[in-house]
């Protein structure tokens, strides 16, 4: 698969219907796939978060989340070809599970958004999907046995809603343990969308590149650091390796 680097972030240049087919072969096959997605705050934060970018690099497919990260390659002359939402990713994928009898674990959030998305899911596709699932709420000794609980459970395909980056870590840290999952994916605040806890930005929001801004005007108390300094930063960093500094 084509990758490039973009700040210290290598990404996979592969579209939605690509990134589908590398992860339906995968599973058809009883192969195991690490995957990750990356946008600017999570760039900027593997500047100084050495396990953070390990974690991230040594994934098996990586896809650009943020539509900043696709202007950003733009920028370097070396584009990718699209954004690759990670709640777009994990829709498609739910939907592929109902087709296919694949079984899906939910492990995040709060126990009432991730029962509501067990539910939504269950309701629209089958319960049959539903391998298991587990609030976002543990101490750190309890990583191991939560992982070894996923494996067991039968799930082709791993959907973790923590946020970065725990999630990410969980999923790296614990991988030979996961290794009977055939797709593991970390999704952040996926769950909250999905369960109608947070609504999601119009679409025409989403194309301009404008969905960090929903969101920001949603929780502008929470969010405006994420955003907004780690925004600036990443423009700074993009800045700095275009000019070769």
């Amino acid at each position: 698969m084509d990758k490039i680097k973009i700040v210290g972030s290598y990404i996979h240049n592969l579209n939605m219907q690509e990134t589908l087919k590398v992860v339906e072969d995968s599973i058809s096959q009883g192969n195991h796939l690490h995957h990750v997605v990356v946008n600017a705050g999570k760039i900027v934060e593997m500047q100084k978060d050495v396990q953070l970018k390990q974690s991230v690099n040594n994934s098996d497919l990586i896809n650009a989340d943020g539509q900043a990260v696709v202007w950003a390659s733009r920028v370097l002359g070396k584009p990718l070809k699209e954004r690759v939402a990670g709640i777009d990713l994990m829709e498609n994928l739910v939907e592929l599970a109902h087709q296919k009898q694949y079984k899906i674990f939910f492990f995040g959030a709060k126990e009432d958004v991730l029962t509501k998305v067990v539910e939504n899911y269950s309701e629209k596709y089958s319960p049959n999907i539903i391998a298991g699932y587990r609030n976002g709420y543990f101490n750190k000794h309890d990583e191991e046995q939560i992982a070894v609980d996923i494996s067991n459970s039968g799930a082709n395909i791993l959907f973790v809603a923590i946020s970065s980056p725990t999630k990410e870590n969980f999923l790296y840290q614990n991988k030979a343990i996961l290794k009977k999952v055939n797709f593991i994916m970390g999704v952040g605040g996926s769950f909250d969308v999905v369960s109608g806890k947070v609504k999601r930005a119009p679409l025409w929001m989403q194309n301009a590149g404008l969905e960090w801004f929903y969101r920001f005007i949603q929780e502008p108390k929470r969010m405006w650091k994420r955003y907004l300094v780690g925004n600036s930063k990443f423009i700074f960093l993009l800045i700095k390796e275009k000019l070769g500094f």
